[in-house]
């Protein structure tokens, strides 16, 4: 028996040892730790959701709402449900998030160019910008925004009007609406179709440089093939899209499109804080790629946009989407800052659902699982991209 426990002393000794063994043994016992932390953690919710009286479950979610969201990309009335409230507030989370991505990318990439201009002025505005706005609270700047300049506007009866079409004022930047009519969905897709057949003509157009070099072609023809089919198919069925004209009734104006004054603030803030950011990062990428490739670009030729677009950009982008996703995410979990100027994003929606229903635990893992969600989206699709660019550049 002695013999036995020494051996089986022995072969346990042994494959500890083993560094394969070990770590699997390693991976087993954290597994079963963060499993046990998970149970615990339910059963004391449950247990004092019992204490408090409080059913448990997501049947609440079809109960009726009961309060209005003044800004929404679906149809939405007290009547309906919790659960279309926030579809609502994930729609919303997603334009603002949308929108503000577009516009941070943009100004980023400009200012983050800008700080490495040769013109000094140019250089110092670009470099006041980021050393500015970064180190301003966020919700500081939507305050900013919406309290101090939309705040500021004048009443929806002293709007500032542009051809008594578009109007602004302290309840927002009213617009035309467009309506489309029978058919617009055909234009749509010969537009579609058409942006296809661009895309296909340039990636032959990159062959035939890479295997003949400069090859001659009317530069008209890119265009072309966009705009001819789509205008020829938006005449043949009659050009079928109508504009619905915003128009003062009473106090407020109706028809058109109104976008609100919390829509604008939150989509300033959270572009010029992230641009400032990202222009970091764009100025780090660029100042990564060898300086011997400029030099080359410039030897055979190229102006300096010609560099920067065709050489500096393409190889910068190798470092600048790594750090760019993260900008971006950072984007969307800020967008939950709009509550404080009540945008009905996503968490806005949520607390008014939470402070209803009493449902906390069920609401907010529904929230975090939905954040968590869209963060993971993009950052799957940037990964997509940065594993793109680094086929390209090899």
């Amino acid at each position: 028996m002695a013999l036995a426990n020494v051996s089986a002393t022995a072969r346990l000794a042994a494959s500890w040892r083993d560094p394969a063994k070990r770590a699997f043994a390693l991976q087993v016992l954290a597994v079963a730790l963060v499993a046990a932390f998970i149970l615990w953690v339910a059963g004391n919710v449950l247990d004092n959701l019992a204490r408090l009286n409080i059913a448990s479950g997501f049947g609440f979610f079809d109960e009726r709402a009961g309060f209005g969201v003044p800004t929404s990309l679906i149809q939405f009335t007290p009547e309906s449900s919790y659960l279309r409230a926030l579809s609502v507030g994930v729609l919303n989370t997603l334009l603002i998030s949308t929108m503000g991505i577009v516009a941070a990318t943009v100004l980023g990439f400009i200012m983050g160019i800008a700080r490495l201009s040769s013109n000094w002025l140019i250089r110092a505005l670009a470099t006041a910008y980021v050393e500015g706005l970064r180190n301003i609270p966020l919700l500081l700047q939507i305050f900013f925004w919406y309290f101090a300049v939309l705040g500021a506007l004048p009443q929806p009866r002293q709007a500032l009007s542009i051809s008594d079409s578009v109007f602004l004022s302290n309840r927002g930047l009213v617009l035309p609406l467009p309506i489309p009519q029978d058919y617009f969905w055909l234009t749509a897709v010969v537009l579609l179709l058409s942006l296809v057949g661009w895309f296909f003509y340039r990636n032959w157009l990159a062959r035939q440089r890479r295997l003949k070099g400069r090859v001659a072609h009317p530069r008209w023809i890119g265009p072309a093939i966009i705009v001819l089919p789509t205008l020829a198919c938006w005449l043949l069925t009659g050009g079928p899209l109508t504009w619905s004209m915003p128009h003062l009734q009473g106090f407020r104006f109706v028809d058109g499109l109104t976008i609100v004054p919390e829509l604008v603030a939150v989509w300033f803030a959270l572009s010029i804080y992230t641009g400032a950011f990202i222009a970091e990062v764009v100025r780090g990428g660029i100042l990564a790629v060898d300086r011997g490739q400029t030099d080359a670009a410039r030897a055979i030729g190229l102006t300096r946009g010609q560099r920067l677009r065709l050489v500096v950009v393409p190889q910068a982008l190798r470092v600048i989407t790594p750090p760019l996703t993260n900008q971006y995410l950072n984007l969307t979990k800020n967008s939950s800052l709009g509550a404080a100027v009540g945008y009905p994003e996503l968490m806005n929606v949520s607390g008014t659902i939470l402070n209803q229903t009493g449902q906390a635990v069920e609401v907010l893992a529904v929230t975090m699982a939905i954040y968590g969600s869209i963060c993971l989206a993009i950052a799957t699709l940037m990964n997509k991209f940065n594993t793109f660019v680094g086929i390209e550049e090899r």
